[in-house]
């Protein structure tokens, strides 16, 4: 069985729980749900993230009564609010395609295409891409210094000749720290992720993090049959294998987990009606006890089609159960 690195942050021990920060993504349909802020704090969770799909919308969203005042309960409560979401339409608006193209990737055809991502290589995208994500850090109406711009969903990279020996993780390193130089542009101390999910899951081989990148991990395609750290399930057993090289690459500062514990959406295929969340008490605990070994110091989980619909069909979520596995005392 794989073992978590040797050189971790000290983990919480007695009374302390076992992730400093603990929290669940709903998108903008879930909050409709008017409990969530006191289902948070009777779990003792204390950060949301808005899994909204631009910026835009979360401003909008915050800027109007509804949103307002749902936010104000879950900050009454002790919540942090953080925004997370695939932004890049909005980092590298995809209307400059037309006068710069350079800007954008090379697909497979030998092609500059729109469609996603950037070309690395491209100054003039980084520049971009590093000023609107200052622009967007002002905007946001919350913020806990810690940014989630993440790159298009599960998308490809730029094939040009100067980007075509980077990796996709390389590439999404770049993007990561582009990000990270624009939002210090607006608060010195701030930190930004590197998502590692999908295909960027290996460990970058050519580009090194700036100080102040945190790893965030998504396991989108694990098993939730058995335990993440099950040496007899092949599928989370190749998981584990690229964990460790990335917790050893950008360390366990700031790191967290991103899971799919109570992702509905997922569970469904993102296909709606929503399904019922499996049961997944038979690797929560067991999960939960290996990324606390492992160092991460935060814990959240996609909650995603939890939205009233949800919980007229099923009823509550399993949030407590989550919130008891997240704390460990």
């Amino acid at each position: 069985m794989a073992q978590p690195p040797t050189d971790r942050t000290e983990r919480p021990s007695g009374d302390r729980p076992r992730f400093a920060r603990r929290g669940i993504l709903l998108g903008r349909t879930d909050l409709a749900q008017p409990n969530w802020p006191q289902l948070f704090a009777q779990a003792d969770l204390n950060v949301m993230g808005v899994h909204h799909a631009t910026a835009q919308e979360f401003i909008d969203y915050a800027a109007s009564p509804t949103g307002s005042d749902v936010l104000r309960r879950f900050e009454q409560r002790g919540v942090a609010i953080e925004f997370e979401h695939h932004i890049m339409n909005e980092l590298l608006p995809r209307r400059l395609f037309k006068d710069a193209p350079e800007m954008f990737r090379v697909n497979e055809k030998g092609e500059r295409s729109n469609d996603k991502n950037l070309c690395c290589s491209s100054d003039l995208a980084i520049r971009t891409i590093r000023d609107n994500a200052e622009t967007l850090a002002r905007s946001l109406p919350k913020r806990t210094g810690r940014y989630f711009f993440w790159p298009d969903d599960a998308a490809n990279w730029c094939r040009c000749p100067k980007c075509r020996d980077l990796t996709a993780s390389d590439q999404n390193l770049v993007l990561a720290n582009a990000i990270l130089a624009g939002v210090r542009q607006f608060d010195p101390d701030a930190t930004a992720c590197c998502l590692a999910y999908a295909q960027t899951l290996p460990v970058p081989r050519s580009v090194k993090p700036a100080e102040g990148i945190f790893l965030e991990y998504a396991p989108i395609r694990r098993s939730y049959e058995r335990p993440f750290n099950d040496p007899d399930c092949s599928q989370n057993r190749k998981h584990v294998e690229q964990l460790m090289p990335l917790l050893s690459f950008f360390g366990t500062k700031g790191a967290q987990v991103c899971e799919y514990w109570l992702d509905a959406s997922r569970h469904s295929k993102w296909k709606r009606p929503s399904k019922k969340l499996p049961d997944v008490s038979a690797c929560l605990e067991a999960d939960m006890v290996f990324y606390a070994e492992c160092g991460f110091e935060s814990v959240t989980t996609f909650g995603c089609y939890l939205d009233p619909d949800y919980w007229r069909m099923y009823g509550p979520p399993p949030i407590a159960e989550y919130g008891r596995a997240a704390r460990g005392v």
